[in-house]
């Protein structure tokens, strides 16, 4: 995994938060674990505009921070799919709390945008 060069500041609340949820995908993952497992060619579908590689590096970054988990099944074809772990439940109310933030700014970055 990649290491950074800045030393990271375990003493800063956001900086905790945004290392385990910032990335453009995460929250989006998360969400999805919530209705149930999901095998990581489930999420790539799910998320088309992101590659597979983005998804799986951040995949990666939320098992290692212990927000989901990856079960391998052993039997032929062998697959795996991930879940939400408890920790990672922690979550939601942050990530339902940063959706609807969201769709209320909505009007104003179309604005922002000059979208139609």
């Amino acid at each position: 995994m990649y290491k950074k060069k800045i030393p990271f500041d375990i003493d800063c609340g956001i900086k905790i938060t945004m290392e385990v949820i910032g990335g453009k995908w995460k929250s989006c993952i998360i969400q999805e674990l919530v209705t149930g497992p999901k095998r990581p060619s489930e999420l790539h579908r799910l998320f088309t505009d992101a590659s597979p590689r983005v998804i799986n590096q951040q995949l990666k970054e939320l098992e290692m921070h212990g927000m989901i988990q990856k079960k391998i099944f052993t039997e032929l074809p062998p697959h795996s799919e991930y879940s939400i772990t408890e920790t990672g439940r922690t979550l939601i109310p942050i990530i339902e709390l940063l959706e609807a933030w969201g769709d209320d700014f909505r009007p104003r970055m179309k604005e922002i945008l000059e979208i139609e």
